[in-house]
């Protein structure tokens, strides 16, 4: 399980070098093929709860890290005040639930039915982006969910379905490479008195 959990760790920090150089989509809302979500939420419904709970710190981490501290391209003479946004840390709450709700459907992932956790990958992420962006809008001091916003997390949702099953296919071979098996086995197992 430890050489397991250490390539997961490299995966996920493999995705946050990746995910620098994936664009939005301009023509689809400005979506984006949010990678590191789509890779924890892939690993949570591989591991139990609290080596999930540890992955999600590091990731919201990370992205935090990675959003959060970066200085903002705008000009001071012209824009005096700064644009709220969200404290550092919040993206640890936001993916500990994301992978909550992941979590939640293990049971399911445990009997082989992958691509159900597949699916619910796209509803995590929906609800991820929209969760976020509820959180700017309330700091920012309006609520302005509209149609854009909608297609947007809407897009994303189904890059994450789409990218998933590879992510899947990933993590089946790192199981298989280092003798760990996240699924139960279908053989009966023996049982010694």
């Amino acid at each position: 399980m430890l050489r397991y959990a250490f390539s997961l760790l490299i995966l996920i920090l493999l995705a946050v070098i990746a995910q620098q150089f994936l664009p939005a989509f301009i023509d689809l809302y400005n979506a984006r093929v949010f990678l590191l979500l789509i890779v924890f939420l892939c690993i949570a419904v591989s591991v139990p709860l609290p080596v999930m709970f540890l992955y999600a710190l590091i990731c919201g981490f990370l992205w935090d890290a990675q959003c959060s501290l970066s200085s903002p391209a705008v000009d001071t003479s012209i824009y005096t005040d700064p644009v709220a946004s969200l404290r550092f840390g919040t993206s640890i709450l936001l993916f500990g639930l994301a992978g909550l709700l992941m979590h939640g459907f293990r049971p399911l992932f445990l009997q082989g039915k992958w691509y159900l956790s597949a699916l619910l990958t796209g509803i995590a992420t929906f609800l991820y982006c929209l969760s976020e962006y509820s959180m700017i809008d309330f700091i920012r001091g309006s609520f302005t969910v509209d149609r854009g916003v909608l297609s947007q997390c809407g897009y994303t949702a189904l890059f994450s379905v789409a990218v998933s099953p590879l992510i899947f296919g990933l993590l089946f071979y790192l199981a298989r490479l280092f003798r760990h098996s996240i699924v139960e086995s279908k053989r009966p197992k023996h049982h010694f008195s």
